[in-house]
């Protein structure tokens, strides 16, 4: 009978440490998921977010308007009609100052386009606000590709009169 209680006890005592040794590694995964997870959530969320999230943003700049000359062309009309004139006003919309200095030297070629484009139009084409906003959108787009490589932000009216 000793003989069989040694075994059982060196059973028992080969039982235990394995299912230790699984304690072990399972405590062990669970507090390097733990650590990892908390180093995750700090790099994702937090990182960063320390002093140089707190400095000063800088404020944004004006934007820097250019005039452009006033522009006078008669419309396009059927025969017969009564000629009608447009006269507009146009400030062109820079971000930066050194923008304006590129743009100068190609103003005439600015007011060439504008009126050769202006030319073209007809009165039924500047109806309602959804026909200036096409005339505005469409300048400045021809604006741009005379200014290039520099880039306009906006053509803004100034005064537009069709008489």
């Amino acid at each position: 009978m000793a003989d069989n209680d040694d075994k059982e006890d060196g059973a028992a005592a080969a039982a235990a440490p394995k299912k230790s040794k699984k304690k072990l590694i399972i405590m062990a995964a669970a507090a390097l998921l733990l650590v990892g997870g908390g180093g995750a959530t700090w790099f994702f969320f937090f990182r960063g977010h320390g002093e140089e999230a707190h400095a000063e943003i800088a404020a944004p700049k004006a934007p820097i308007f250019l005039d452009v000359p006033e522009v006078l062309v008669n419309l396009v009309g059927a025969p017969g009609e009564r000629i009608q004139y447009l006269k507009v006003k146009v400030v062109l919309e820079v971000k930066e100052e050194k923008q304006v200095e590129t743009i100068k030297p190609t103003m005439p070629r600015v007011s060439d386009i504008f009126q050769t484009y202006m030319r073209e139009l007809r009165p039924a084409d500047l109806t309602g606000s959804a026909g200036l906003f096409r005339l505005k959108e469409e300048l400045t787009r021809r604006v741009n590709v005379v200014v290039a490589p520099g880039q306009v932000n906006a053509v803004l009216f100034k005064e537009i009169v069709i008489q």
